[in-house]
């Protein structure tokens, strides 16, 4: 939040608010992806240009960093990482810290989209039933099976492996090593030979497997960015409990 950001950071962090400032406001869709023009002014607002190096922080190196982290990489810019731990760690690592607003120099960026990062309600309604594509729902269980509903209908997008983003960090906070990681997911039935399209709610929490994902070498991820806020009220998409 603006106020936490505030109050403190790490020096020269600059402060994106990720429902506002990278989303597109016209989109029906909640949280959608700004469209170019819209993400390439909100990166150079931030100081951001085609060949700086951003590192995505937040409380915990979870969710909201991986985001970031897609967004930047979905419009073509490879100079990005996560912050393993985010700013928890870096407090409890007794780092150094600043308060208030940080001065910017505007950067240039030019996005360059990569369509196959980003995947539409039509891309994954044609893959259902392929057997050579794999889909992964990054919520909760309860909300996989349909025990817990957010919206009109409960359950998951038939087909569906659910790879909750829990599954990914350690107990201590940060994302668990990758060797872990890859028995994790491979014990849940990934495979790391097929087309990969991950949702959630809001196409967020999903970052965090691609994010892993990608750092084990996977070839071919995409984020269904609408996500269930978007298949589950349309009444024409299937599901499955």
């Amino acid at each position: 939040a603006p106020d936490e950001y505030l109050a403190g950071h790490i020096p020269g962090a600059v402060y994106v608010d990720w429902t506002r400032d990278i989303v597109d406001p016209d989109d029906p869709v909640p949280a959608q992806v700004a469209p170019p023009v819209r993400f390439a002014e909100a990166m150079s607002h931030l100081g951001d240009g085609d060949a700086t190096h951003v590192v995505a922080v937040d409380h915990l190196g979870g969710q909201f960093a991986t985001r970031l982290w897609w967004a930047l990489t979905y419009y073509g810019h490879d100079a990005v990482s996560v912050l393993d731990g985010g700013w928890n760690r870096w407090v409890e690592q007794g780092l150094e810290v600043e308060s208030g607003a940080v001065a910017v120099e505007p950067g240039a960026f030019h996005p360059r989209p990569r369509p196959e990062w980003r995947a539409s309600a039509d891309d994954v309604r044609a893959g259902l039933g392929r057997a050579d594509l794999q889909l992964i729902d990054a919520r909760d269980p309860a909300q996989y099976t349909g025990a817990r509903r957010r919206g009109p209908r409960g359950g998951h997008i038939p087909g569906a492996i659910n790879l909750p983003r829990e599954l990914f960090f350690a107990e201590g906070g940060g994302f668990l090593p990758l060797k872990e990681i890859r028995l994790r997911v491979e014990g849940r039935g990934l495979r790391f030979d097929r087309p990969t399209i991950a949702y959630c709610n809001g196409g967020v929490a999903a970052t965090v497997v691609l994010f892993n994902l990608a750092r084990l070498g996977h070839p071919d991820l995409a984020n269904y960015d609408g996500s269930w806020n978007e298949w589950g009220p349309r009444l024409d998409l299937p599901v499955e409990v």
